[in-house]
């Protein structure tokens, strides 16, 4: 019974809708203007952290979005570290993982 008051008491995360709203009264713009900004913002992300970009974006004061280009691996025998077993461990395909880093203004928040 008690986590069922703990739950029903921790503040949910905003929706968009709220996100916009609050932005758009906070800044004097309509909705509209604040949804078309985060679309631009996202865009702009996306073209920095493609193959053609840089891979690395700085949003100042909050995080750094880096891509991390992981190459491809083998497979390979192992022991298992549950069944203590030897297995053989499935190859991966190389891959980018994106990796976001807070900065100190973000920390500081927390």
């Amino acid at each position: 019974m008690a986590k069922k008051a703990e739950e029903a008491a921790a503040p949910k995360p905003m929706t968009k809708t709220e996100m916009l709203t609050s932005l758009a009264e906070s800044n004097g713009l309509t909705r509209k203007q604040v949804g078309d900004l985060l679309d631009s913002l996202g865009e702009l992300i996306g073209k920095n952290l493609s193959k053609k970009g840089p891979g690395v974006v700085n949003i100042p004061g909050l995080m750094k979005i880096k891509v991390v280009r992981k190459p491809a691996t083998k497979e390979r025998k192992g022991i298992s570290p549950f069944t203590k077993e030897e297995t053989i461990f499935k190859a991966k395909p190389a891959r980018n993982v994106v990796k976001i880093l807070p900065l100190k203004g973000l920390k500081d928040m927390v």
